[in-house]
């Protein structure tokens, strides 16, 4: 009866597109509003309010020779697609606040940190996993967008002072640092809370069966919760400054903590592309393999790489004797595990041959990353 509910319900939420797919009938421009916010520093807002440009940000990443996938060309390619879905999504709360809203504040503050630029990992593998079943980009953008919020949330709320106190992200100061604390934090559920109607919205019920999204919703919720990121974080939190730490301790936080949501961009773009659930099994153990190396290698630039090629500060994990990888099994023991996670995931992609390419030049790229 629950499931036959949850259908229903998803059925009228996303079944009249002339109300929710189509732009053009929302209000095309509001009333300016001046933004009042409290900022932690003078760090000023010039330039930064309205960043709209689709243009893909500058790639400042390698990849290596592993495959023969071209890598650097898909990013070039999928990028200023998923920049431009981004920005459109931002585009449409002020049309449908229409003259009288009252929440400029806080949408500045989720347009500042989503429109930040980055990498754009989960959404583009969340296409890329909808197209290897048989799926399309249409199909797949709403869910790929909504990672991206749900992985902005995240790092807003990680760079807040109660959690890492980071002034950095993305090569630009943290959303705290903007906006303050309190409107950072509401900023980020704001953009949780989006991710959810964005794909209940926006995903056409006359591509994808209403089913399917509802279990890609339901997917989100959980990959989001408490046996997911917000598990992983606690018990990372909890292990700070600890010495008995295990290797097993440190995969459980890092599977829930960062794992769980490229879980569920591949996961969740292949049952929009219509995977079975063997498919759905494999496409599981390929993206938290691709989670764990994706950490390791986070692990390992914190203490490699300086704060301008990452875009946020560089050792902040020494700084708060945090369980990293290399503190626990050392610098190369940690590169072989993360490539030997690769090799693993990618056996998975076998049954699907030529059609996985994408997924596994991406999975090549996680490991051959410089930030």
């Amino acid at each position: 009866a629950s499931r036959v509910f949850g259908l229903l319900f998803l059925a009228v939420l996303v079944a009249d597109t002339s109300a929710f797919n189509t732009l053009s009938v929302l209000p095309q421009s509001r009333q300016t509003q001046a933004v009042n916010t409290k900022a932690n520093g003078p760090v000023s807002l010039a330039g930064a309010r309205r960043q709209r440009s689709v243009s893909a940000p500058t790639l400042r990443m390698t990849a290596g020779a592993a495959t023969e996938f071209d890598i650097k060309n898909y990013f070039a390619t999928m990028l200023p697609k998923v920049e431009a879905a981004l920005s459109e999504s931002m585009d449409v709360l002020p049309r449908e606040w229409e003259y009288d809203s009252q929440a400029t504040t806080v949408h500045d503050s989720m347009r500042y940190s989503l429109m930040a630029g980055g990498k754009r990992i989960r959404p583009i593998i969340t296409i890329a996993a909808c197209e290897m079943l048989g799926g399309t980009e249409k199909m797949a953008m709403p869910t790929a967008v909504a990672t991206e919020m749900i992985h902005t949330m995240s790092l807003i709320h990680d760079d807040l002072p109660c959690m890492d106190n980071d002034d950095l992200r993305r090569g630009k100061p943290t959303n705290h640092k903007v906006f303050g604390d309190d409107i950072a934090v509401l900023a980020g559920d704001g953009l949780l809370s989006y991710a959810f109607e964005y794909i209940a919205r926006y995903t056409s019920t006359s591509e994808v069966p209403a089913e399917r999204i509802l279990d890609v919703v339901a997917r989100a919720g959980k990959c989001v919760g408490a046996l997911g990121l917000v598990g992983g974080q606690v018990v990372d939190i909890q292990s700070e400054g600890k010495k008995d730490v295990t290797i097993e301790t440190l995969q459980w936080i890092h599977e829930h903590k960062t794992a769980a949501l490229l879980e569920f961009c591949v996961v969740g773009g292949g049952i929009l592309g219509g995977a079975n659930p063997e498919e759905v099994k494999r496409l599981s153990k390929f993206a938290m393999n691709i989670g764990l190396a994706f950490q390791i290698i986070d692990d390992i630039l914190d203490v490699t790489a300086d704060s301008a090629t990452l875009g946020k500060t560089a050792g902040k994990d020494l700084l708060v004797d945090k369980a990293t990888y290399p503190k626990l099994l050392g610098m190369e023991a940690s590169k072989k595990r993360a490539d030997d996670l690769i090799t693993e995931a990618k056996a998975q992609l076998e049954p699907w041959g030529e059609k996985a390419a994408a997924l596994n030049g991406l999975a090549d790229f996680i490991t051959a990353r410089k930030n």
